[in-house]
């Protein structure tokens, strides 16, 4: 037995294969546009870039400098042995001066 006229002669089921066929052409489109993108971005060489923060290139530029600093090894050794036998006293009110100052000087504090 066959079924002719299901939906009542509308043209209904007309319009939507047309709209699905719109649809699977227009989806097509974009799929070879985004192959072709694709194509042309694995052609073109990808460059790579770094760039540092102020801070960075200081401490940088600090490091630098502390490696070209001389180092007096014979002070070096003597301050080692100090410390090893327990004979480095340290003054607690030198050091402070000197954090203070230090800190004064990396953060621009004028005295």
């Amino acid at each position: 037995m066959t079924i002719n006229n299901v939906n009542g002669g509308s043209q209904k089921p007309q319009l939507e294969n047309q709209r699905l066929n719109q649809q699977q052409a227009q989806s097509q489109a974009a799929a070879q546009s985004d192959a072709q993108k694709s194509q042309a971005n694995s052609a073109a060489p990808r460059q790579d870039s770094v760039s540092l923060t102020q801070s960075a290139q200081q401490l940088s530029q600090v490091q630098k400098k502390s490696n070209d600093a001389p180092v007096d090894q014979e002070k070096v050794d003597k301050l080692k042995k100090a410390i090893q036998n327990g004979e480095y006293r340290v003054n607690p009110d030198v050091l402070a001066q000197k954090i203070s100052n230090l800190e004064a000087q990396i953060f621009g504090i004028k005295d």
